[in-house]
């Protein structure tokens, strides 16, 4: 599977009746019914580990982006209208600044050993609480509340898995938690913030800014008043997206189905 295709419904299950085997790309399985395939007979593979790092760089890049308003920079740098550069144009501080990390798994790890590079002060929410020698390597705190996590950062960026849980974890009432500076970044799954409670927060500056690189639907419909927003920073779910990357997923994927196919065990199975 690519991009969650082929849909994998009972009616393609009933069509394939020697199917042994889903592989998925990247580390989200929130598009699969295990119980489904499971009721089948049929396994299931993923590529949790190889897209971590790629995502956490992207992480980064989103808030850099959004807090020295590149996009707007740029747009300004080369307009046919620009006839000089003002010097109240400012952006804002991420060295030293407080960032919040919700969902510390390994790609929100990995997002809190760069942010120690910027000097920055690290709060962290997870459904497991990290051993006390990983959370002094990155100098990262424990917030066992997600309102503690939200009334406190400067930047709040989502690394979580797409679960019936975090469907929709950061809605209106998360929102007005946030500083009125704060910005929201998400490289998680689209679904995991209320994109109508966003909107309505960026409009009215409940919140400063948000960079995304996922929404739901991906892409956007054109006319989506995100797409609109000056304090918005969109990319197309890149995450993962580089060529050294996007091999290793491949050679993942095939290791897991030759491994299927000769009943041996199977690299990266969803269980």
């Amino acid at each position: 599977m690519w991009y969650h295709k082929p849909v994998i419904n009972k009616e393609l299950l009933q069509s394939l009746p020697n199917l042994k085997i889903v592989a998925s790309s990247g580390v989200g399985i929130d598009h699969l019914d295990l119980n489904l395939l499971s009721s089948y007979g049929v396994k299931v593979s993923n590529t949790p580990f190889v897209v971590s790092t790629d995502t956490a760089d992207l992480g980064m890049a989103l808030m850099l982006a959004s807090s020295r308003r590149l996009v707007e920079g740029y747009e300004m740098a080369v307009s046919p209208d620009t006839e000089y550069f003002p010097a109240d144009w400012l952006g804002t501080e991420v060295s030293g600044a407080t960032l919040g990390i919700v969902g510390m798994g390994t790609i929100g790890y990995k997002v809190a050993e760069r942010a120690k590079s910027f000097e920055m002060k690290i709060l962290y929410h997870s459904r497991n609480q990290r051993k006390k020698e990983e959370e002094s390597a990155v100098g990262a705190v424990y917030c066992k509340k997600i309102d503690d996590l939200l009334q406190q950062s400067d930047f709040v960026l989502l690394a979580v898995t797409l679960t019936p849980q975090t469907h929709k974890l950061i809605g209106k009432r998360e929102l007005e938690l946030m500083k009125p500076t704060a910005t929201l970044i998400n490289i998680s799954r689209g679904l995991v913030v209320d994109q109508d409670a966003l909107v309505e927060a960026l409009q009215n500056k409940i919140i400063k800014a948000a960079a995304l690189d996922v929404t739901y639907p991906e892409p956007l419909p054109r006319d989506h008043p995100l797409l609109k927003l000056k304090n918005v920073i969109i990319t197309p779910h890149i995450g993962s997206a580089t060529k050294k990357t996007r091999r290793v997923m491949m050679e993942e994927m095939s290791e897991s189905i030759h491994a299927g196919l000769a009943d041996l065990p199977i690299p990266h199975e969803v269980l």
